[in-house]
This record gives C-alpha cells, structure tokens and sequence, in this order.
C-alpha cells in the first residue's frame, strides 16, 4: 500500500550570520498511511513544527531543505514551484495552528472567513460552500450550526474558534490535515469536546493526520503512531502503544517520566499567616445594576489567602475569571466591591495609588514571555532598568544583581548580553521570573505560564518555582488549568467557576474525598494515557459539558450557584431556589455546595 505521506532522509538547515548554516532537521523519515494520525513529540526547539510545515510547502525565512525528499498524496513537495505550492496548500494538505484566536479576522464575521480557502480553489460555488460548512460546522458539534457563521470571532470561546479552525482546514476536503499544538491553550473539559470532534470527522472523512503536540495523553488519545524529536533528529518511532509504555529510548523515558502526575505533600500553615487575602471580590465591567454590581460580573464574591511561603493554585476553565482576578490582584483591574489585604492593610484597586513597597512586594509574571520582554533590547539591559527601579545601586554593583537573578533562575550570566529572540521558550520565562525577583517580592503572581510549554521545559519552571519558594521564602499565586502542574507544586487550591471560588482547600487532598461537583468534572476531564479514555470519557457525557458562563445578574440571582445548569447533582426546588451554603468537609476543603443530604451530617457549616 502506498503511503499518504512520505518522508525520506529529510535534511533542513538554517542560516545563522553570513555564509553559516546549521542542522534544524537532520535524516529524519516516517510514513503515514491513509486515514491514520501520526504524532510528532518532543521538546521545544525539537524540529516538530519546521518537519510539519514542511508537508505544506513551507520552509520559514532563512531556512531550506538541503536534503532528502517530502511527498504529500503524490505530489513531491521538494521539487514543486512556489506557484504549485499555494495550489495544493488548503487543498491537498491544510493546516490548524495553536492558536486559533490568531488566525481569525476580528473584522470579519466567521462564515467568509471559513470558505476563504475553498473560495479561492473555486471547489464550489459560494452557496454550496456555506451548506457545507454548516455540514461542518454540525459535525464538530458546534452550538448553532445554522447561525454561528453570522457570529464574530470575539463572541466565541477559545474551543469554539479551535474548531471553526478545522472546519477551515476541513471545507477543501484534503486528503491530510496538519494539527499543529491545537489543544495546548485549552482548559481539560473544552480539550475533551475538540478531541472528540477532531477524532470523529477525521475517522469519517478518512482524512490522514500529522499531530503536533508535546501532551502525552493527547496523543494517547488521537494517534496511531508517534516520532520522538529531539534536536532535529529522531530518537524513536513505532506504534502510539510501544512509545507511551515501552520506550526504548532514554529521551523518550525522560519525556514520560517528565508527564508522570505528581503531588506535593500539604505544607501546613497556621492560622493568621495569611500574607495576602481576598475577600468577598466582585470584579466586572458595565454600568451598575440595581443590586449595585457590575453589569457583566467576571469575579464574583471570591475569598482566599495566601500565607507566608505559601503556594496557591487557582484552576478553572477558560473565561472562569483567573486572570481577571490575576490582574484585580496586581491593581490593573478595579473591583466593585469587596476588599483584598496584603500584610493586613487594604490595597487600592489602582496601582498607581498603592504604595512603592507594596508595588515591588506583588509582582506579576505573565504567560506569553515574548509579550513582556523587549526584542530589541538584551536580556542583561532588561534586568538592569528593574535593579535600578527599586534599589539604590549604580555601576558594577548593578551588573552583579543581574548575575544574581540570572544565577537564582539558573541562566549563565553569559546570556545576558542574548535578545530575547536567541533564547528558547523555557529561557524566556526563566527571564521573565528573574525580572519579578529583581523587585525583592513578597508575593508573585503567575497567570499560566507552563501552558504553552512542553513537558520537560515546563517541570524545570515548576520547580524552579518550589525553589524559589524555599530558598527566597516566596509567596505564589499559580494560575493554571493544568490539574497535574498545579497538584505538582501547590499547598492549597482554589477552584474557579465563572468567578466563584466553588471550593478552597489542600492541593494534596484533591484525588480523594468529597469534593465539588465542578471539582469532581475537572478531575475527571484530565486525559490519561490510555487510547480508551476518550471514548469513556465521552459514554459518561463529560464531552457534552455545557460551555462555561459567567453570572448574569439581569436574568440569574449572583447568589444562586452558578454552576446549576451543568451540575449531576443538582436538586430542584433547593439549589435553584437557595444560595448554596459554605460547607467545611472535616480533613477536606471548604465548598460553596447544596451537597446531598446523605453527606450533610459529613460538614459543618
């Protein structure tokens, strides 16, 4: 049987200064039989997206295949003109990147934006086009299949966009799909629906994937087979089973190992340690209703603190107000109401009224680094404007701090003098921690920032974080919708419902006990390593979850649970009646929940 794709002794260089070139992509071949789903995994910088790329046709500025050779359904990618290559692109071969948000026209409603490509290959007539990617639209259960054409990027969820995106790749009807990280940004119940869309059209249209990713568990899910890149080289291939439960290879043992959940034992902290607490906040925007609350609550009555040296993780979907509460927090973003202390005294909603210490003792480090860090200014600069920010140093004294933060984030002193374009991911945030440190903090906010990392990269930052802790005796704020990463580092943990702390308690304490019907969903919806979790996972209905919606005092009462419509356990006649009461479960977490009345006797309230 002839392979879909083909890949032979595939050789891509890069061009580093003048008349120098260095390896990117060195001997590396694999076929991909019709209708099957091959992975590409490894770290960042391993080569996975230029080897993927290249089935299109493309080969980023500065670099060229200097070897080997590529064939796409037939056609023979190396040899075909620039012309011949925008021909097949969209047509034969299409593409879905990480981020989806990206890739839309904010401008432009969704339906043109859809069949651009199939548009502009003339497949059908603009009619039909539309019919068809209602078609599509269907089968990647999306809401509305009939009218969210009409909608605008801006008023869709990030799942939503991911997969209008393969509906854009899909419209052409190409024989393979490339899928580049396109789950990697996505909350664990909005990843479940996508794969299970992806995994369901694919199967039906007999397409051919390539699945770029470094989740172990996506790709137990959605692959047939699997490479394992490492620096532009392969270390191992064979079958999706043989690699995630009998690698040969040492770097393939390290990248599971790397994957293994982990929990961190609770570090008991005493009443009365608290270093920074929120009560009872209401963050949103619009004019104030009649109650007095914003007309569009994103946080919405939230409480918890962080003690001393403490490690506290906030997880929730997408759009569930982390970062709203993250920038609320770090006064870039007014309350309404409610209060948030730090060392016992009330901080101003407005950063600019807060006091200089407590300026540089709350620091906030972001996800993307690349959005922080300036390009055109060395790492070493970057780190010198803070030193001399907040402290009194000058001259010499100023170029040893930034070889103190560099050392503490466990970068050479030598890369001070590196753009923040020569470093890698991992590099980049590790610059981005040193920056915060070099206020002298007491507390640091993280909004997300292992998401877009790989395994290995992103277990070196959640450790470096346990260190920091440690050695510095920092507080942090970890914000995450990564279940593992957060049980990995964290003491204690808040779970985040469109803007309620649904429940507060030990991190350690979250695999067992009675927990929040919310909690319990997210638990559940985490992927393992196992090719029969999707199906079950989608049998028990986790994949037909509502979407996440924030309160709307117009029409639903704040103080009612906001998670009343996609909760199992719902009673009618209390919870959509009664605002849930605040349940201490002995040993276990505090939890905003009408529990079962068989548990009751359990709690005290």
């Amino acid at each position: 049987m002839t392979a879909t794709i083909q890949v032979e002794n595939l050789d891509i260089v890069g061009r580093r200064g003048k008349g120098v070139e260095l390896p990117i992509v060195q001997n590396v071949s694999f076929s991909v039989q019709r209708g099957d789903m091959l992975a590409l995994i490894g770290e960042s910088g391993s080569g996975k997206t230029t080897i993927a790329l290249s089935l299109l046709g493309h080969i980023r500025k500065g670099c060229r295949i200097a070897g080997g050779s590529v064939r796409v359904a037939g056609y023979d990618i190396t040899t075909l003109t620039p012309h011949e290559c925008r021909s097949m692109r969209g047509r034969v071969v299409s593409y879905v990147a990480q981020n989806a948000g990206s890739a839309f026209n904010p401008a432009l409603s969704i339906m043109p934006q859809v069949v651009e490509a199939a548009s502009v290959h003339r497949i059908l007539p603009k009619r039909d086009l539309e019919a068809r990617a209602i078609d599509l639209f269907r089968a990647l259960a999306l809401p509305d299949p009939e009218t969210i054409g009409k909608r605008y990027p801006s008023e869709l969820s990030g799942g939503q966009l991911q997969r209008l995106m393969a509906a854009m790749a899909l419209i052409t009807d190409p024989e393979v799909v490339v899928f580049d990280e396109p789950t990697t940004a996505l909350d664990v119940t909005t990843q479940i629906e996508v794969l299970a869309a992806f995994k369901a059209v694919l199967a039906e249209r007999g397409i051919t994937g390539v699945y770029v990713t470094h989740d172990l568990a996506v790709v137990a899910q959605i692959a047939d087979h699997a490479v394992v890149l490492k620096d532009g080289a392969i270390r191992e291939a064979g079958t999706v089973s043989d690699i995630l439960f009998q690698p040969e290879d040492p770097y393939s043992q390290a990248l599971l190992a790397a994957a293994e959940p982990s929990v961190r034992p609770t570090q008991g902290v005493e009443e009365g340690e608290a270093l920074l607490e929120v009560r009872d906040l209401v963050v949103g925007y619009g004019r104030p209703t009649a109650m007095g609350l914003p007309e569009n609550v994103i946080v919405n009555h939230t409480s918890f603190s962080v003690p001393k040296g403490g490690m506290l993780g906030i997880i929730g979907e997408s759009g569930c107000g982390k970062s709203t509460l993250a920038r609320a927090i770090s006064g870039l973003q007014p309350w309404a109401s409610g209060d948030i202390f730090f060392n016992g005294v009330s901080l101003a909603g407005d950063v600019t009224l807060r006091t200089p210490e407590q300026r540089r003792h709350l620091q906030f480090v972001a996800q993307n680094a690349d959005s922080v860090l300036n390009p055109t200014k060395p790492i070493g600069k970057t780190l010198e404007r803070v030193v001399r920010f907040y402290g009194n140093a000058r001259g010499e004294a100023v170029t040893r701090r930034v070889y103190e933060l560099l050392d503490m984030v466990q970068l050479s002193p030598a890369l001070a003098t590196r753009l923040p374009s020569e470093l890698s991911g991992g590099q980049k945030q590790r610059v981005n921690f040193a920056r915060a440190l070099a206020a002298g903090p007491k507390v640091v906010l993280c909004d997300e920032i292992t998401a877009a990392l790989d395994t290995v990269v992103a277990a070196a930052i959640r450790t470096l974080m346990t260190d920091l802790q440690r050695d510095l005796g920092l507080a942090f704020i970890f914000i995450t919708h990564d279940l593992h990463a957060l049980q990995s580092i964290c003491d204690r943990v808040a779970v985040l419902y469109a803007g309620q702390a649904v429940e507060v308690g030990s991190a350690e304490a979250l695999g067992a006990g009675i927990h929040h019907p919310y909690t319990r969903l997210l638990r559940a919806s985490v992927p393992l390593m196992d090719s029969s979790w999707l199906e079950r996972t989608r049998e028990r209905g986790l994949a037909k979850a509502l979407p996440v919606a924030t309160c709307d005092p117009a029409s639903t009462p704040p103080e009612l649970c906001c998670f009343l419509a996609r909760c199992p356990d719902r009673v009618s006649g209390l919870c959509d009646k009664e605002p849930p009461p605040t349940l201490f479960v002995p040993q276990g977490p505090r939890v905003l929940c009408h529990l079962p009345t068989s548990t009751r006797p359990e709690f005290s309230t």
